[in-house]
């Protein structure tokens, strides 16, 4: 049994022009546009995160390199930075192995008390070429930043002072690297 209202229903024919290529084009012998790519932008952004992964690969390893040869400059040179001081000293350490070469002969104890003295000027002179200073601290107000308090006497209210050095201070460049030890004493 047909129904009629089959045979009267009309029928409607949809076509995608999408994916179907302009058939006047085809006629007239132009290639047919590709069909639209819905992956395109998608592979464009892969490739841009890929040019970027690959130029932030090698900014890291070029800093890496920089941070390393950085480092490599930095210890050669405190490496390095010593030896005009330990020229200097050797000079010193020549002196004094001489003088006690000459020390166990039988010389004159003032040509080797000379002998001495000259070194040991030669020594002061290159560790002051270096910038190492001797404190003055007698009579001086105590300070406990330049001054060891090793031993104290009097009784006084008065500020005190540095009576007595026992052991010498020096700064290096202005700083402290060695305070004085002091005897202190208050009137």
């Amino acid at each position: 049994m047909t129904d009629e209202r089959d045979d009267e229903t009309p029928v409607i024919k949809v076509t995608d022009k999408r994916r179907f290529a302009d058939l006047e084009a085809v006629e007239a012998g132009e290639t047919p546009a590709s069909p639209p790519d819905d992956e395109a932008p998608q592979r464009a952004a892969t490739g841009e995160v890929e040019e970027y992964r690959a130029h932030l690969q090698r900014l890291q390893a070029e800093f890496d390199n920089y941070r390393k040869r950085v480092l490599r400059e930095q210890t050669t040179a405190v490496e390095m930075a010593a030896e005009p001081v330990m020229r200097r000293l050797l000079e010193v350490l020549d002196d004094f192995e001489l003088a006690l070469m000459h020390a166990s002969e039988d010389v004159d104890t003032d040509r080797l008390l000379k002998g001495v003295e000259l070194v040991y000027a030669k020594l002061t002179d290159a560790l002051a070429a270096e910038g190492l200073e001797r404190m003055h601290a007698e009579g001086e107000p105590f300070d406990p930043s330049l001054h060891e308090a090793l031993m104290q006497t009097g009784d006084g209210d008065d500020e005190p002072r540095v009576a007595e050095v026992f052991r010498p201070g020096y700064t290096l460049r202005g700083r402290v690297i060695r305070p004085a030890g002091v005897r202190v004493e208050r009137e």
